[in-house]
């Protein structure tokens, strides 16, 4: 017997959770680019099967066919209407700032749209679902409802902080990425989810040996792991735990304290006027000379050469 391409698979139009099996399930990065007919102004992909993808597309008339990983997204200066339809139910919202959509793994359904969309999306596998909700002790997760320009201002304003940081440094998107995927996650599963949420409270800051580890590490230009599940294990916690303890001992995030000491790393290289600006971009892992200029002036409001100047 031949065996199946993804293209020979049936598509379930009519089921809003297909009996498709999983290995035979597109992964969402896949189907996004075959249904929306264009590639992601940007897309980051993680080790664990997740990624994060910047489209702007065009109108939209075709079934999302199931996915491996459940979908979140969100909208940038966007104002159209939505509509997904299935067997069993219509649901048409508005895809607007601060609205979100949430297409759960395996469903299926026809979607239009009229117009043009500028959105950020989350592919999210459930396995990280569940591993996020045994680290915060919360109900493990039932299906992810779905949502169709659902009004959720703190799951929208967490998705749209991942637009800058795509693209310009390896070591801190990275980090960034994994925490943002983490708390997102755990947003899902408290509001996502129809279950009540509950917290494990929290169990103070790192011990001193921990969190100098964690600094060396963070600290480190030659360590080439910077994940969180590497912090985590030096401190032997979750992921989870990791976060909530190392912002407890020092009042940021992993990832908010690597990116203030890098800037700190940047004034110090700024003041040599031997070094021009593009060394030290790329001597902090900068994609480019553009990109460690943005991330210097979203942090001090100045550019590089302007601080320069002001500094001497």
């Amino acid at each position: 017997m031949s065996k199946l391409s993804l293209r020979d698979l049936p598509v379930a139009p009519d089921a809003e959770q297909s009996d498709l099996p999983v290995a035979h399930r597109r992964s969402a990065n896949v189907e996004m680019a075959r249904v929306l007919r264009t590639v992601p102004l940007s897309i980051a992909l993680d080790p664990s099967g997740g990624a994060i993808a910047h489209w702007n597309h065009g109108a939209l008339h075709d079934f999302v066919e199931p996915m491996t990983e459940h979908v979140v997204m969100t909208y940038i200066g966007t104002m159209q209407r939505l509509e997904r339809r299935s067997e069993r139910s219509v649901a048409i919202g508005m895809a607007r700032s601060g609205a979100v959509t949430i297409i759960p793994a395996g469903s299926s359904a026809r979607w239009d749209i009229a117009g043009s969309i500028n959105v950020l999306q989350l592919y999210l596998p459930h396995a990280t679902l569940e591993r996020v909700a045994a680290e915060a002790d919360m109900a493990g997760p039932s299906n992810l409802l779905e949502r169709t320009g659902h009004p959720d201002p703190t799951t929208s304003r967490l998705l749209t902080s991942a637009a800058d940081v795509l693209d310009s440094n390896k070591a801190l998107d990275a980090l960034f990425r994994q925490q943002l995927t983490d708390l997102l996650a755990t947003r899902l599963l408290a509001a996502h989810t129809g279950m009540p949420a509950t917290h494990q409270a929290a169990l103070g800051g790192l011990s001193p040996t921990a969190l100098r580890r964690a600094v060396e590490r963070l600290r480190s230009d030659g360590d080439p792991d910077l994940s969180l599940a590497a912090l985590a294990s030096d401190a032997s916690l979750s992921r989870f735990h990791f976060c909530r303890a190392f912002k407890e001992s020092t009042g940021l995030s992993p990832h908010a304290w690597l990116r203030q000491y890098r800037l700190e790393q940047a004034m110090t290289m700024l003041r040599d006027p031997s070094e021009s600006i593009a060394s030290v971009a790329a001597a902090l892992g900068y994609a480019s000379q553009t990109a460690f200029a943005a991330a210097f002036r979203r942090m001090t409001g100045e550019t590089p050469s302007n601080w320069r100047r002001h500094a001497r």
